[in-house]
Formats: C-alpha cells, structure tokens, sequence
C-alpha cells in the first residue's frame, strides 16, 4: 500500500472527500516527522515504535575503487514492529 492508496482507503471507509482525506494523512505523517526530527521517539501500540539512531562516523571502502574515505556521523529513523503486528502477521 502506497500513500494514495491509504487516502483513498481512508476516504472511502469514512466516507471523506479524497482532499479531506489526503490533509488528515499528510497532517499525521508531518506530525510524525517533526516528533522524529525533534529526537522524540513515536510508539503506536500493537503496531511498532519508530526511534532516531545515532550512527558514529567511521572508515569505509569505496567498492568501486576501493579507496579509502571517511564516512560522516549520520542519524537515520528506525523502525521496531510491535508484537502484536508481528504475530499477525505470522499466523496469517
């Protein structure tokens, strides 16, 4: 499922215009980034939790030349399934 997808799902089980629909996804994604950007940390119950990792900078290969370069520190979101989504989606 893509994001349009989830729109139009959400519109036709709520019976929402499509452009309703499309500003309450966009606002919950939005609210979602700004959580992640601002360090916090998002849990959503029976689904997952989604958390900032810090990554240290470290040496690494260029695999094409196999040179030598310094790789900067970086922070990338992570995401950790809830137990109860991944049960599910186990017993299917």
């Amino acid at each position: 499922m893509n994001k349009s997808e989830l729109v139009e799902s959400l519109a036709n089980k709520k019976n929402l215009t499509y452009k309703k629909s499309e500003e309450i996804i966009n606002l919950i994604f939005d609210s979602m980034t700004e959580a992640l950007v601002e360090g916090g940390r998002i849990e959503i119950r029976g689904f997952g939790s989604f958390v900032v990792k810090d990554y240290k900078a470290y040496m690494g290969r260029n695999p094409k030349t196999g040179e030598v370069i310094q790789v900067h520190p970086k922070k990338l979101p992570f995401f950790k399934v809830g137990k109860e989504l991944r049960e599910r989606v186990n017993n299917l």
